[in-house]
C-alpha cells in the first residue's frame, strides 16, 4: 500500500495497480504488438570473465518473450521489461530469434560466454516453450559456451534445477533478490518472493553443482541515498558467503514504472557515482572480492551502473561522471581499490552533505538538492 509518512485523508492505492496501469493501455498494447516476434530485443558482445578467471568475451542476448511470469500477475516496481514483451510470442518465435542472435555475432565467433537474459526466468514454462530452453542449454554446453540465465526465487523448483544441471552442468544462475530484507523485497521493490524462498533456491542451486550469482539493487524507491549505502552494505555482507558472485545493479529509470512516475515529479534521484564508490569501499575488507587473478577463492563483487552519467542513470554534477563510472567498471574485474585514489571533484562535497542531512533526518525518500517540494510535503512523502 503506499500513503504518507503522517497519513493522509486520501484512499490508500496498492502498488500492484499503479505497476499494472501503464502498460495495460491501448497505447502500450500498440507498441508492444508492434515489436517482431521472430527477433531479440538486443544482441551485444562485451569483454569479461569466465568463472576461473580467463579474460573472454561474452555475447549477451535480450529475448524478446511473453513477460515474466511475476509481471501477469503484478510486477516490480522498477522494472520495465515489460515494455519490450509481445503477448503472443511463440517456441518459433524464440528459436528465431536464438537464430538471429547467433548470425549477429558470427555465430558467437570468439566468444566463451553467453548471457541469454528474457524477461523473467529463463525456466519458467509459460514465458518460454520447455522444448526452446533445452534447445539453448543443449547448445551452449556442447559448445563449450558459459552460461548465464536468470531466474527468480521462487521458480528455482528442485525438479526444474536438476533438469537444467542436466542440460547444462555448471551453468550459472543469476537470481534478481534484490534486497536481503523482507520488508524492502515487499514495500520497496513489490516482488514476488521473500528472503527465505531465496536460500531455498541457492540449496536447490548447490546441490546440482550450479553457479550462483545474486542480483542487488541500489537505491530501491522509497529509500534515501543515505539508507541505500549503509543498507546494500549489510546486504551483500550477507549473501556474500552465499554467492559466486554478487551483481551491485543502481537503479536506473526504466520507462511507465513506480521508479519512473517518483523521478519524473522529482520525488527520486538516481543514485550518485560517490555513493557506488563508499559502498565498494566500505564493503571490500569484509567480502575480500576476487581479482582475475584469484578466481575460484571467493565472491566476485560486480557494479556496472547503466546509462551512467545520464540524469536517468547513477550520476554525479557531468564534470567527474565518465572519471567515476570507469573506474567502478575497472574495480569490478581487479578488485582493487586502487582504482579510486586521485578521483575528486567539487560535487563530492554536495553529495557528502546529502548523505549526512538523509542519515540524520526522518525522511524515507532523501532530502537531496532534487527534492523540489515544500518540506512539510516531504516529511509526508512515502
Amino acid at each position: 500500500m503506499t500513503g504518507g509518512l503522517l497519513g493522509t485523508d486520501d484512499r490508500a492505492v496498492k502498488i500492484h495497480h499503479l505497476v499494472k496501469a501503464p502498460e495495460n493501455t491501448p497505447e502500450s498494447i500498440r507498441i508492444r504488438e508492434s515489436w517482431d516476434a521472430s527477433r531479440p530485443a538486443t544482441v551485444y558482445t562485451t569483454p569479461e570473465r569466465l568463472p576461473d578467471g580467463t579474460p573472454c568475451t561474452a555475447a549477451t542476448v535480450i529475448l524478446r518473450t511473453r513477460g515474466c511470469e511475476w509481471w501477469w500477475k503484478s510486477g516490480c516496481t522498477f522494472c520495465g521489461y515489460f515494455n519490450d514483451v509481445r503477448d503472443d510470442v511463440t517456441s518459433e518465435d524464440l528459436h528465431a530469434q536464438w537464430e538471429e542472435a547467433k548470425r549477429r555475432t558470427n555465430d558467437f565467433e570468439d566468444c566463451k560466454m553467453v548471457k541469454v537474459y528474457t524477461s523473467g526466468t529463463f525456466f519458467e514454462d509459460r514465458e518460454n516453450p520447455a522444448d526452446w530452453q533445452e534447445a539453448v542449454l543443449r547448445e551452449t554446453y556442447e559448445r563449450g559456451l558459459h552460461l548465464i540465465i536468470e531466474a527468480q526465487a521462487h521458480l528455482c523448483k528442485e525438479e526444474k534445477i536438476r533438469w537444467v544441471a542436466e542440460k547444462h552442468p555448471g551453468c550459472t544462475i543469476a537470481i534478481g533478490l534484490e534486497a536481503y530484507d523482507d520488508n524492502v523485497l515487499r514495500f520497496h521493490c513489490n516482488k514476488g518472493f521473500n528472503t527465505k524462498q531465496w536460500h531455498r533456491a541457492v540449496d536447490n542451486l548447490r546441490k546440482y553443482g550450479l553457479r550462483v550469482k545474486t542480483y542487488l539493487l541500489f537505491k530501491p524507491p522509497f529509500m534515501s541515498e543515505g539508507d541505500a549505502i549503509a543498507q546494500t552494505g549489510k546486504w551483500i555482507r550477507s549473501v556474500a558467503p552465499l554467492s559466486d558472485e554478487i551483481s551491485i545493479n543502481p537503479m536506473n529509470i526504466q520507462k511507465k514504472t513506480i521508479v519512473d512516475r517518483i523521478h519524473r515529479a522529482r520525488q527520486y534521484r538516481p543514485p550518485w557515482l560517490w555513493s557506488l564508490i563508499q559502498l565498494i569501499e566500505d564493503v571490500h575488507d569484509d567480502v575480500q572480492p576476487v581479482s582475475a587473478e584469484k578466481a575460484g577463492t571467493g565472491t566476485r563483487v560486480i557494479v556496472h551502473p547503466t546509462a551512467a552519467g545520464m540524469i536517468r542513470g547513477s550520476h554525479n554534477c557531468g564534470s567527474c561522471d565518465k572519471e567515476a563510472a570507469a573506474a567502478i567498471e575497472r574495480y569490478s574485474v581487479s578488485a582493487d581499490l586502487r582504482e579510486f585514489e586521485g578521483i575528486d571533484c567539487e560535487c563530492r562535497t554536495h553529495w557528502r552533505t546529502e548523505i549526512k542531512l538523509d542519515q540524520s533526518l526522518p525522511t524515507p525518500m532523501g532530502i537531496g538538492r532534487d527534492r523540489r517540494a515544500p518540506v512539510a510535503d516531504i516529511l509526508r512523502a512515502p
